[in-house]
């Protein structure tokens, strides 16, 4: 009965925590539905409460906007509309942080979270999985004499939560499996082991075998190898 249990939960506790936080993502949408004016909202022109239509507005919204700032108008209006907030002095620090870390996590340039590691932490020979953040800024690259990266190295089982580190190019280990892969593997604490691949290039070559008639000499061809 036991093992019958715990086959349950398996299934039912990642489906049920799914649901839970796609719940709560499509209820904190829906709540968009209120900045429409009153009797244009879904829920007056069908007479029912449809959950989902938040997430058609937000999506419709931030479409809009790519769409308006892609053009010289809207970058123009953009930079006003940033110039405007960075002259409120609160605002400004919130602002100006967010969207420094925005741009280089979001942008397709940048090398934000590109590449998973291996870093020795938190003690030399314990190793651990992190990511590749960018590269020390100016000041501290000046006083240090090696070529330094900085990574962030996440906690499990909340990956949000971690530790900002500048180690050395030449002791961390570059790993082949993808950004998602990684998340996978520090959320499961190790549980989860992504797919091992197989490199192509150290498969043996199986050369095919010609059938040569007796008493006929083959030329050998230099080319090829031993």
């Amino acid at each position: 009965m036991r093992r019958y249990f715990v086959t349950g939960l398996l299934v039912w506790v990642p489906l049920g925590i799914t649901l839970w936080v796609i719940s709560i993502l499509v209820g904190t949408m829906d709540q968009l539905l209120l900045l429409l004016p009153q009797g244009s909202r879904p829920v007056d022109l069908l007479g029912v409460h449809v959950p989902g239509f938040g997430v058609l507005l937000a999506l419709v919204v931030v479409l809009g906007t790519g769409l308006l700032t892609a053009n010289i108008l809207g970058a123009r209006l953009v930079r006003f509309w940033e110039d405007l907030l960075q002259r409120i002095p609160v605002v400004k620090s919130i602002y100006g942080s967010v969207k420094q870390v925005s741009d280089t996590v979001l942008s397709d340039s940048g090398q934000a979270f590109r590449k998973a590691l291996l870093v020795q932490y938190p003690l030399a020979g314990t190793w651990t999985v992190a990511f590749q953040t960018g590269v020390p800024a100016a000041e501290i690259s000046r006083r240090l004499d090696d070529e330094y990266l900085s990574v962030y190295v996440p906690t499990t089982p909340n990956p949000t939560s971690g530790f900002f580190l500048v180690v050395k190019r030449s002791e961390t280990i570059d790993l082949e499996m993808s950004v998602d892969e990684a998340l996978k593997y520090v959320i499961s604490m190790g549980v989860v082991a992504p797919a091992e691949r197989v490199d192509e290039s150290r498969k043996p070559v199986i050369r095919p075998k010609i059938a040569v008639p007796d008493g006929v000499n083959t030329p050998v061809d230099s080319n090829l190898p031993d």
